[in-house]
């Protein structure tokens, strides 16, 4: 079995392959660094993301319907383009999401949820820069996978504090679910530690590196895809996810809207 399908179909960001039963890609190639844009998440990745649970539960049933459990496994993938091993994502496009001040509860908030909750294992195969809003799309899935960066630069960031972008409270969610070490916590949001692939691997923040390209980092990620799921077979992964993750989802359905410095300087001047 292998299918493909890009997604916008007018204007493809994305595309999805079910290249063998139990596995399905996401390759992102929004332009050079694969912003994660309104149309990108609203339009391809969102889409995909049902696309794929619905192709997974019709083949789980069947498998639990025959007794035939091996059937019903299922991960999936997200990859940057894969004819480049510079990026998996740069991020937000900040110029335009910061006009939009529904873009996190309407948009970026509701793919992290549905990340944290997804019903089948996911690998972020990271094959460059991973920035900011990839940063957290990486997090939110199971396992990171990513590039060990000898051959080219490759670093994850999160460097708000360093342009002036407050966070929202999803992103403080996610990084308290992920992270624990109040250290490691401080050395990400409010230093913008730019970390290397083996920096990354030794704080925890990675599972794998990998020498090679893009190519290479994908064939781990489907070992692991291989090795963890059949975990998706009896239907409780999703489940079982919904209840660690359980605070960070409260968290980020509460929405509370992000105060910007000239606000806060506002608030100080009036009160000083």
């Amino acid at each position: 079995m292998s299918s493909t399908l890009s997604l916008p179909v007018a204007n493809p960001l994305l595309t999805l392959t079910h290249s063998k039963p139990s596995l399905w890609i996401i390759e992102l190639h929004n332009g050079v660094d694969n912003r994660l844009t309104h149309e990108l998440i609203n339009q391809g990745f969102m889409p995909a993301l049902d696309i794929v649970e619905r192709e997974w539960r019709e083949q789980q049933r069947s498998a639990l319907q025959n007794k035939k459990l091996e059937d019903g496994k299922g991960a999936l993938i997200i990859v940057g383009k894969r004819d480049q091993d510079k990026f998996f994502s740069n991020g937000l496009d900040y110029a335009n999401s910061s006009k939009d001040p529904n873009f996190f509860p309407l948009t970026f908030n509701p793919m992290l949820r549905r990340l944290l909750t997804y019903p089948i294992p996911t690998i972020a195969a990271i094959n460059g820069h991973c920035y900011a809003g990839g940063f957290m799309l990486s997090l939110a899935c199971d396992y990171r996978v990513m590039t060990d960066g000898s051959a080219r630069n490759a670093w994850l960031c999160m460097n708000e504090v360093h342009f002036g972008a407050p966070w929202p409270l999803s992103f403080t969610a996610i990084l308290s679910a992920k992270i624990g070490d109040h250290r490691l916590y401080r050395k990400v949001a409010l230093e913008g530690h730019r970390f290397t692939a083996p920096e990354a691997l030794q704080d925890g923040i990675l599972d794998y590196i990998v020498k090679g390209k893009t190519a290479d980092i994908l064939a781990k990620a489907e070992e692991i895809a291989d090795k963890f799921s059949g975990n998706a077979t009896t239907g409780v992964w999703g489940l079982i996810r919904t209840n660690i993750y359980r605070e960070a989802l409260e968290s980020i359905q509460r929405d509370i809207r992000a105060v910007t410095p000239q606000v806060d300087d506002a608030a100080a001047r009036s009160r000083l």
